[in-house]
């Protein structure tokens, strides 16, 4: 199995002059080490790749232990085609992939594993909540995902940016990639995987767990007063 982290975009609008997968949380973790630590528990760090674009010596600077795969066009793609950088040197393993602005608690790992040793594709998915802004997601009737994307009406709950493809799948997926457009979300080909090829991606609820796409201040705030509620609990 491999572990892949998605980090070739801008994030303007956090407004870091760095990559903000760089971005320093309240614990003096960035959340790029705190998401790297957190896959140690079920994989070593020469199996997990990060692409990379925008700054990319800063990020390989920092883990100068992981493999990195460039995207050299990240201001003219979207997440379809860094994945599928990725995605096409391992076209015959499993892959766990992650969006490098995702801060989770380790238990989330260890929910994960149950599902990587069956080699069960999912999606990872928060039930809790359904934002506007968000990628949201539906079922079909075996429960598995039926549509995935910011456009799904009437949604279930939101897709959190933490997704696995089993070895039997990548392949399919990888083809439904390419054909995505540039500016395309990676979900876009999982969610043509799923009508066109019947792949199934699992929906894995980790409502209970702490998991937060920070996009903007206000989500880097909220994700700070978590960590600092949970050193004071300690």
């Amino acid at each position: 199995m491999r572990a892949v982290i998605l980090a070739a975009g801008i994030g303007s609008r956090l407004g870091n002059p760095f990559p903000k997968p760089l971005t320093p949380l309240a614990n003096g973790k960035t959340i790029m080490q705190q998401q790297i630590e957190n896959l140690s528990e079920i994989i070593p760090i020469e199996n997990i790749s990060i692409v990379v674009g925008f700054k990319k010596d800063l990020i390989m600077d920092a883990f100068p232990e992981a493999n990195f795969i460039y995207n050299n066009i990240f201001d003219q793609t979207n997440t379809s085609k860094s994945l599928l950088k990725a995605l096409i040197k391992f076209p015959e393993d499993s892959v766990l992939w992650f969006d490098g602005d995702v801060v989770f608690d380790k238990e989330i790992i260890k929910l994960f594993k149950t599902k990587i040793d069956q080699n069960i594709s999912f999606a990872a998915v928060n039930n809790s909540k359904v934002g506007e802004e968000e990628v949201k997601y539906t079922l079909d009737e075996e429960h598995n995902i039926a549509e995935i994307s910011k456009e799904v009406e009437n949604g279930l709950g939101e897709a959190v940016g933490m997704n696995f493809i089993s070895s039997k799948d990548i392949k399919t997926l990888i083809n439904r990639l390419q054909e995505c457009d540039a500016n395309d979300y990676y979900e876009k080909g999982m969610e043509e995987s799923i009508k066109k090829d019947n792949v199934k991606f699992q929906a894995l609820d980790i409502s209970q767990y702490n998991c937060v796409e920070v996009d903007f201040k206000e989500d880097l705030n909220y994700v700070n007063e978590i960590i600092n509620k949970d050193v004071r609990s300690k």
